[in-house]
């Protein structure tokens, strides 16, 4: 039975009803009790395995609802080496229970996710290619003896607690990727083009430690020079993004997609959190939805139809592994060699209970050339001399500074041309606290 065998199963209803009759049960009721055998037979918990399981599933049910960030710590530490599905409980804890997660920090993350006021804090060890031993030195040293917290306070700091060598620069890259450093240098870029100095000034300063030598200026390696770091500007707000990606495995501080929500907005395309509650009220929806596709495989279907597989994502949601079936899949192609960022439509579903929506056809989005950028004015003429079709409107400018009277706002008195990718220019310069489309 429990092989589910369908002709051995027909031969031993045969018997079994055989041997019913001959111990003076009908033939109606012996196949009455056969059926309920092999129902049984098909997923079938005896009273005592039930039992534990009901007990196991009201104890997690119990800490989910009242102990939901510990809860949700402990799970994502379970699967720390899985990126995949600490995307999918990342979603659920922003999204789905409203839980604010602490980027990686080497000055407020452990190895491992752990709880602070109410939020969680994003593992150091969860990053990839990292290494949990690695990051377990890093948490170490920043405790002294008594095993106080004591946070690092600069780049050079890091380097003279830590044998970075030790660490490794591959996960160093990784933690400068994932902003780990930005409580240190809010330039990562900087940090992370000056990771091999780093490295070479740490292991001087380890070795001298190790070869017990006094130095006549204090502590073993306060006489060596601390490496110089370049003044080079820090990578633009959707490189950030990308390179963190990279990191994390995930988009964690924002989405590549953010600055087109207005204009996607404008045009009536949804969200796929929008997509989704459409489809829960409505019993299944169809709405087009601006996108980030990733992890594109083409594929052929039994029949030879060939279609895609993709993951996708927005500011708001994301989904992996739908399909998608074009009339023109050349054309289809083509739009996806050209960029990731699309409109689609999907026809919104739901399998065994999971939102499972299929692609119907795609358009791309509007792309314009990023602008590079060293300060606002330059930003706002670059895109006036290069975007000469674009729609222009009103700038204004509010500053905030202590030597100020409050707030102040300034009209510059002139139109510029405004799309997704001159906003993520200005935002991603220092000092820009944020941009609005009003």
């Amino acid at each position: 039975m429990g092989k589910k065998i369908k002709a051995e199963m027909d031969k031993q209803r045969v018997r079994f009803v055989d041997g019913c009759k001959a111990g003076g049960i009908d033939e109606a009721k012996a196949d009455e009790i056969f059926d309920l055998l092999a129902k049984f037979a098909d997923y079938g918990f005896n009273k005592s395995h039930a039992a534990a399981y009901a007990v196991a599933s009201y104890q997690t049910a119990y800490l989910k609802a009242n102990h939901p960030v510990e809860f949700m710590a402990g799970v994502m530490n379970c699967d720390s080496h899985l990126t995949d599905k600490l995307s999918t409980y990342a979603e659920e804890v922003r999204r789905g229970m409203g839980i604010t997660i602490v980027p990686p920090c080497v000055n407020r993350s452990e190895a491992g996710f752990t709880v602070h006021e109410g939020k969680l804090v994003y593992a150091l060890g969860a990053l990839k290619n990292v290494g949990i031993e690695a990051m377990r030195m890093i948490t170490a040293a920043r405790r002294d003896e008594a095993g106080r917290e004591k946070a690092f306070v600069t780049l050079y700091d890091f380097a003279r607690r830590v044998d970075l060598k030790r660490v490794g620069k591959r996960p160093l890259e990784m933690l400068a990727r994932a902003g780990a450093f930005d409580s240190l240098d809010a330039n990562r870029r900087r940090v992370f083009e000056a990771l091999d100095a780093l490295v070479g000034y740490s292991a001087a300063i380890h070795e001298q430690k190790a070869s017990n030598q006094v130095s006549l200026f204090g502590e073993a390696g306060d006489d060596l020079p601390e490496p110089r770091l370049m003044p080079v500007s820090d990578w633009q707000a959707l490189e950030r993004l990308e390179e963190e990606h990279k990191a994390v495995g995930f988009y964690l501080s924002g989405h590549p997609l953010d600055d087109y929500l207005p204009a996607l907005k404008r045009r009536k395309v949804m969200t796929l959190a929008e997509l989704q509650q459409k489809a829960e009220r409505d019993g299944g929806a169809i709405g087009k939805v601006g996108v980030l596709v990733s992890a594109l495989q083409e594929r052929k279907s039994g029949r030879g139809t060939r279609f895609f597989r993709m993951n996708i994502s927005d500011p708001t949601s994301q989904v992996s592994g739908i399909a998608m079936f074009c009339d023109d899949f050349d054309s289809a192609r083509k739009v996806f060699d050209q960029t990731h960022q699309v409109v689609m439509t999907l026809e919104a579903r739901f399998n065994e209970g999971q939102f499972d929506p299929v692609g119907r056809k795609e358009i791309l989005a509007t792309q314009r050339p990023a602008i590079p950028a060293t300060r606002v004015a330059s930003v706002l003429a670059q895109a006036a001399e290069a975007q000469r079709n674009l729609p222009r409107g009103p700038v204004m400018l509010c500053l905030m500074d202590p030597t100020l009277p409050g707030e102040t706002e300034i009209d510059t008195g002139q139109e510029f041309p405004m799309n997704p990718q001159i906003k993520g220019a200005i935002r991603s310069l220092p000092g820009v606290m944020e941009v609005q489309e009003v």
